[in-house]
């Protein structure tokens, strides 16, 4: 018989373990961009932006007198149909990962949580300002058509500076959308949040401003649809404009992201 020697050093040895890289960031914001197209939802609600902007135009030049063939009408007219759709598209985004229970692959992939809602954010905000741009394409290409067709002077009553507070106002209804998302991580919930403090609660607040005359110097800088409106409306010009702004976002957004936040890393993922 032989016998089998064994090196000290070889006892006790454990495996080798692999390190494991994170997913680059470059690429976790591709995924999250793409995941924005991936549900039918999400895909049909992109589709409905170009679709609705095309739709409004047609609108705007079939039953608009000819002084009205201007670009701003064209632009309030797309820019409704925005208002809503467009927080719609954040809200389903962040909301995906527990509708479609991708959340639980998605979190062991990237454990950071806060890395993967960054990512969705980005996401949001890409589509936000591309959605914009092509339905202010969208604008003036019927604005040329109604022009040249009616055999109109071309008006372009929107700066660039007004525009910039059009993206501004869509990307602020849409990090509201992203904030809801977040903290009720329920698309249904999300949703109908929405539709409460975009509609119902606004209107509660202006008539509370109505009776009781404190609340009309305070409104301002706690409601965030009166922001909202002013910076559709390009009346966000002075720096306590700008402070009511900030108040509001850090009210309506700021605060209840940070503590969706908190709540997203305790909570448990299934």
């Amino acid at each position: 018989m032989t016998a089998t020697t064994t090196s000290p050093d070889t006892i006790g040895a454990a495996p080798a373990r692999r390190t494991v890289r994170p997913i680059p960031t470059a690429r976790l914001l591709t995924i999250e961009l793409r995941k924005m197209f991936d549900t039918r939802s999400g895909f049909w609600m992109l589709v409905s932006i170009g679709v609705l902007s095309v739709i409004a135009t047609g609108a705007v030049l079939v039953f608009a007198p000819d002084s009205e063939i201007a670009y701003g009408n064209f632009a309030a007219a797309i820019g409704f149909p925005m208002s809503v759709i467009l927080p719609m598209i954040a809200i389903l985004g962040v909301t995906s990962e527990w509708s479609q229970r991708s959340g639980l692959t998605t979190f062991t992939l990237v454990p950071s949580r806060g890395r993967v809602i960054g990512a969705k954010a980005f996401a949001t905000f890409v589509v936000g300002v591309v959605s914009m741009a092509v339905a202010f394409a969208v604008g003036a290409a019927g604005n040329l058509l109604g022009s040249t067709v009616m055999g109109l002077e071309t008006v372009w009553d929107i700066s660039l500076a007004a525009a910039a507070q059009i993206l501004l106002g869509n990307l602020v209804g849409m990090a509201i959308g992203f904030t809801l998302g977040v903290v009720l991580r329920s698309s249904a919930a999300a949703i109908v949040g929405y539709f409460v403090v975009s509609l119902v609660l606004p209107g509660i607040l202006a008539l509370l401003a109505q009776v009781r005359s404190w609340f009309a110097d305070l409104q301002p800088w706690i409601d965030w649809n009166y922001t909202q409106v002013a910076l559709f409306e390009n009346d966000t010009d002075t720096a306590r404009e700008w402070a009511m702004l900030a108040s509001t976002t850090a009210i309506w957004i700021a605060l209840p992201l940070v503590v969706g936040l908190l709540l997203l890393r305790r909570s448990e993922v299934k």
